[in-house]
């Protein structure tokens, strides 16, 4: 009988080890600026400024927390930042999966040519639409708005969450709307009862990433918005960056702040991420 070869265990186990190595650095090397945001935002100014620096706060204080709601209205800022995003997500959700529906489903003249135009929009960046999207605001009496932004967000997510959302209508075989159009449903009710349900894990991880894109976006915000009583999280931490001094603590938790309401969308929304971003991925 042939014995084991050992070399074999021994090279397969170090394969294995260099794999978790691996792992763990990219989850520090990940992870770390925000643990080194956590603990910078409990310390007090001396221990930030030290020249050793310490990895665990000496004194915990909230006093960064104080200032940061207290002195900088960020209660406001998060408010403004989670309204203009849920509304555009929405809505561009909404409006993306009529339109990709429309061409998932239907064949028409210059189908092709639309979707390419669809994901050209998307692969430019955001900054080649800010001259026309600013003039346009303006004529239209915008500026300084938080429509402006959910305009210019809805724009700037529109071609990604249809080309997102196309795939997954690709997915539901048509079978299935054909047997309810037979038993008598109209188009808007199979959409509606039939498709939607099917595809709400897509629908999911779309409002999801658009959510976020929406969240973190600093450009528009910085332009469309000039009263601080308007301004975004992006935006208001920025603000934190003086001519004379940053304000590290008060940034330190801001940042941390701006994180939180993200990571229980994430966290509320986790099952339907992981069925969306699976779904089609096995076919029978």
């Amino acid at each position: 009988m042939r014995k084991p070869d050992k070399s074999l265990h021994v090279r397969a186990g170090l394969k294995a080890s260099f794999r978790y190595l691996a792992l763990i650095l990219i989850i520090v090397w990940s992870l770390f600026p925000v643990y080194w945001m956590l603990n910078n935002s409990f310390k007090n100014r001396v221990e930030q400024f030290s020249a050793a620096p310490t990895f665990f706060p000496h004194q915990i204080t909230f006093e960064n927390y104080r200032s940061l709601f207290n002195n900088l209205g960020f209660s406001n800022v998060i408010a403004n930042s989670f309204t203009v995003s849920l509304t555009s997500t929405l809505i561009a959700v909404v409006i993306g999966s009529l339109a990709a529906y429309s061409l998932s489903r239907f064949r028409f003249r210059g189908k092709r040519i639309l979707m390419i135009w669809i994901l050209l929009t998307r692969i430019f960046p955001p900054v080649t639409f800010v001259i026309p999207i600013y003039s346009i605001m303006r004529n239209a009496g915008l500026m300084n708005t938080r429509t402006a932004l959910i305009l210019a967000y809805i724009a700037f997510n529109l071609p990604f969450a249809i080309w997102m959302l196309v795939n997954f209508f690709n997915e539901i075989p048509m079978e299935i709307e054909e047997s309810s159009m037979v038993d008598g449903a109209t188009l808007y009710q199979t959409f509606s009862r039939i498709v939607l349900p099917l595809v709400l894990p897509g629908l999911a991880a779309t409002a999801i990433f658009t959510f976020i894109m929406s969240w973190n976006e600093f450009m528009y915000a910085m332009i469309f918005i000039q009263s601080p009583k308007l301004a975004t999280v992006p935006v208001a931490l920025s603000g934190l960056i003086t001519e004379y001094l940053v304000l590290w603590g008060p940034m330190s938790a801001g940042g941390i702040m701006s994180v939180i309401p993200i990571l229980v969308f994430v966290v509320l929304m986790q099952d339907y991420l992981i069925k969306g971003l699976t779904l089609g991925a096995v076919k029978g």
